[in-house]
């Protein structure tokens, strides 16, 4: 086990101490980056008031139309990028830019760890509704170790998933001269976290670091990994993980490639988008719903995706329960107290279904997981307290923590 008691996650430094939640819906401050105003309301709850009662949408589809005009090909060649799985919501952005905006789009999917059947069925369904795609799966003994350096060192091994799915299309827009990149919605606007580029349609590939990849990213990996020998010199010693990281500035300065949200021009909904979807590319719910929520219709590629959830339940108290009702609730499509209702009773839940293949996958052993988990418990005290052997939250938003009685 390479474990050594160390974290990189530069994120968990900054939470409050004082665990308070939003007066609107079900998030909490523990949730990085996110604010509160006066009255208690989450820096999320805060945007999605604007996107329902002020934004003017048609303005923004305007500027969306002036911006296509200005990339569409005349020849049909590709002039736009759209990354995604073939889930609901890059089908909905590339059904759109194709179908309503007469753009040619090219699709490139950056591979999950391991595909569900669900998820690889609506990936082929995806591209087989009218779409050209390209599908690259990393080196898989390399991106296992990654994985785990980044389970034991960040708490998620969802890491290396980030890393290409941010920068994988601008390479390829440099490879195929393609100027415009559309991604879907800006997470740390729509869920909650940094409000820096609320009022732009981009980021930029300097704000991943800290936005993205809790403050430490690939290099900040690699380099354990070679001081614990997981790592050969031989398979760090050329360019061997150039998908990982974001092209260099020279590289981006030759093209100057604009990078755009789909969710700054068109009000984004991912309900809504789930029925478009179904509708138009042939996407499918899973049967059953999604370990740690009540869903059954997003986040399915992956079947180590519960595992990120769950880690987030154990350094920030908050899960995909949390994430999804919150959304919902700030949609109109959930009450607060219904929210609250379906936090309690899914938030945090083991996933189960997948924990063999987990740690096969990683090369770890079960009491190697469970020492990683009470490591980041430990590393919140304001979080987690152990009554009789078992952790406790100390704080629920039912009021049903250690602390809350």
């Amino acid at each position: 086990m390479l474990f050594n008691k160390k974290t990189l996650d530069k994120q968990l430094g900054n939470r409050p101490k004082e665990i308070r939640y939003c007066t609107k819906c079900v998030v909490s401050n523990q949730r990085p980056r996110i604010t509160f105003d006066e009255n208690g309301v989450c820096s999320a709850c805060g945007y999605a008031y604007l996107k329902h009662n002020v934004i003017d949408w048609k303005e923004r589809e305007a500027m969306l139309v002036e911006l296509l005009d200005r990339h569409r090909s005349k020849d049909g060649s590709y002039d736009c990028i759209v990354p995604g799985s073939g889930g609901k919501d890059s089908a909905y952005v590339s059904h759109q830019l194709k179908y309503k905006y007469g753009m040619h789009p090219l699709t490139v999917t950056w591979a999950p760890f391991m595909y569900t059947d669900i998820g690889w069925q609506n990936y082929v369904a995806f591209k087989d509704s009218g779409f050209d795609n390209l599908l690259f799966f990393q080196n898989g003994k390399l991106h296992r170790k990654l994985a785990r350096l980044a389970f034991e060192l960040h708490g998620d091994a969802w890491d290396p998933f980030a890393y290409g799915q941010k920068n994988y299309s601008f390479h390829l827009a440099l490879k195929f001269n393609i100027r415009l990149l559309f991604f879907g919605e800006s997470g740390e606007i729509e869920y909650g976290g940094s409000m820096q580029n609320a009022n732009k349609p981009f980021e930029s590939p300097e704000d991943h670091k800290d936005l993205y990849y809790k403050g430490s990213g690939l290099d900040e990996l690699l380099q354990h990994g070679r001081q614990a020998g997981l790592f050969s010199e031989e398979e760090l010693a050329n360019n061997t993980f150039p998908f990982y990281r974001t092209p260099t500035y020279e590289q981006l300065h030759k093209l100057n490639p604009e990078m755009h949200w789909f969710s700054y021009y068109k009000k984004w909904v991912p309900q809504e988008n789930y029925y478009y979807s179904v509708e138009n590319t042939g996407f499918k719910a899973n049967e059953v719903r999604s370990e740690g929520t009540y869903s059954k219709y997003a986040s399915l590629d992956d079947k180590t995706d519960g595992f990120h959830f769950y880690l987030a339940y154990i350094k920030f108290g908050i899960a995909r329960t949390t994430s999804d009702a919150a959304h919902e609730v700030r949609d109109g499509h959930l009450t607060r107290e219904d929210a609250i209702a379906l936090v309690k009773r899914y938030d945090g839940e083991f996933p189960k279904r997948y924990f063999k293949e987990f740690l096969e996958y990683l090369d770890i052993t079960e009491p190697e997981f469970w020492e990683v988990i009470d490591f980041y418990r430990e590393l919140s005290p304001h979080l987690w307290v152990k009554v009789n052997g078992e952790w406790k939250l100390r704080h629920t938003v039912w009021g049903g923590g250690v602390d809350d009685q």
